[in-house]
């Protein structure tokens, strides 16, 4: 048995067809068949339910592919392990976070990891914190950026520093300059423009203004941080993100409040047991550098 039976197997799971994984693979149907029937019978079981209009895994063929699949992310790990290069000359780090990192920490690291490694490809994806988990456990990335508290067993987490969320307000807001905190009521009274409904941070500011038994006035959502900044620019209106956006936009302030919002743990995301290569291990200690300036 080889490897090419096994994704010969995938693509016809995948594509539940001969004739379109056959194309797909740029292989004879009768030959993809072939290969099958060699497979099932190195295995000893029936892979495939060919029976109906679309062709299925069988439940072996089910378990089988999921032993397989582990199999092959375990293959290619090994073969990046033997094209890594431990004096960094060249090199890849696939790398994702969350929206939120993204605004205020991808600049500053990518900019330092570029200067201190030039030869090594950083490939950055911007996912949700379940997504995250989900390509960490595909080995479809080698570390993640995201909040404390994941919840996949084979991911394993560190602590990098704590994020504090603030009201940020443009220059001609009112509550731009040195005022007392803001109370619940004034905050109240404001029109918001807060990130939508589909982002961790909102759900973290909703759970906010409900135990400070706050209605607010929601005047504008959007799925991007970069149009609520915008909005928030131009002077009328107010929102919440990360205190540190604020410190990197010079048009932007962060108000104090009275009773500020809970902290959030930012962690350092991989996968247990994952080999780790000489760019990671180079960009482990950066990061913790920059997490420092952080907190």
């Amino acid at each position: 048995m080889i490897l090419r039976h096994i994704r010969y197997l995938q693509a016809v799971v995948e594509h539940g067809n001969f004739t379109r994984a056959a194309e797909a693979l740029h292989v004879s149907q009768p030959t993809l068949s072939q290969q099958i029937r060699q497979l099932e019978e190195t295995v000893g079981a029936q892979l495939l339910d060919r029976s109906g209009r679309t062709v299925r895994p069988t439940d072996a063929g089910a378990a089988y592919l999921e032993y397989a699949q582990r199999a092959l992310r375990e293959l290619a790990a090994g073969q990046r392990a033997t094209r890594d290069v431990g004096d960094l000359s060249r090199g890849k780090l696939r790398l994702a976070m969350t929206p939120t990192f993204t605004s205020y920490l991808l600049g500053p690291l990518a900019e330092r990891f570029a200067a201190s490694h030039p030869g090594v490809d950083l490939e950055i994806r911007e996912m949700t914190q379940d997504a995250i988990e989900a390509a960490l456990a595909a080995d479809g990335i080698d570390l993640g950026i995201a909040f404390h508290g994941a919840r996949g067993a084979e991911i394993e987490q560190q602590l990098l520093f704590a994020e504090k969320l603030a009201v940020v307000v443009g220059h001609n807001h009112p509550w731009n300059g040195g005022r007392p905190p803001i109370g619940p009521q004034q905050l109240e009274q404001t029109p918001l423009a807060l990130l939508s409904e589909d982002f961790a941070t909102r759900g973290h500011i909703n759970q906010y203004l409900r135990q400070q038994n706050i209605a607010p006035r929601i005047a504008v959502e959007a799925n991007t941080i970069s149009a609520i900044l915008e909005i928030v620019r131009q002077g009328r209106m107010a929102t919440i993100l990360p205190q540190a956006i604020a410190r990197q936009h010079p048009q932007l302030r962060a108000a104090a409040l009275q009773f500020p919002l809970p902290e959030r743990g930012a962690a350092l995301l991989s996968r247990q047991g994952a080999y780790q290569s000489a760019a990671m291990r180079a960009f482990i200690p950066l990061l913790r550098s920059l997490s420092a300036d952080m907190a």
